[in-house]
């Protein structure tokens, strides 16, 4: 998941990883974060601010990497491995904030979500792994 701080789907998206998090982790889950800046500046914070706002006002017990780049050149590796096994919409590019994958245990993407996704759709994918 792309994330940022500053966002106007911050609040509901945080919120849902978490809960889904604390459901399904005993099942093996993973949430992987990663903050991003490019979409409108709205993770302008460090790497250390970042993580406090996420552990602090949401309780994220993920892993919270170091700020990326998920589109250009100097993409993530693993946005590049990611938008190449699927595509979006619209090409591969990554449009906004809290973009989503869902990844299988032997490393397969097996979905793409869009920002506005609801947790139950993401949920009821999770079950089928």
């Amino acid at each position: 998941v792309n994330v940022a701080s500053q966002c106007g789907l911050t609040n509901s998206n945080y919120t849902e990883l978490a809960q889904l998090y604390e459901k399904y982790k005993t099942q093996g889950l993973e949430i992987l974060a990663f903050p991003c800046n490019q979409f409108g500046a709205q993770e302008p914070g460090t790497n250390d601010e970042i993580v406090e706002f996420a552990c602090t006002r949401f309780k994220a017990e993920y892993p919270i990497f170091d700020k990326v780049d998920v589109n250009g050149d100097k993409a993530a590796p693993i946005y590049k491995f990611l938008k190449s096994s699927k595509g979006g919409l619209f090409g591969d590019s990554i449009k906004w904030n809290f973009s989503k994958f869902l990844v299988d245990k032997e490393g397969k993407v097996v979905v793409r979500y869009d920002t506005t996704i609801a947790q139950a759709s993401i949920e009821k994918d999770v079950k089928k792994l």
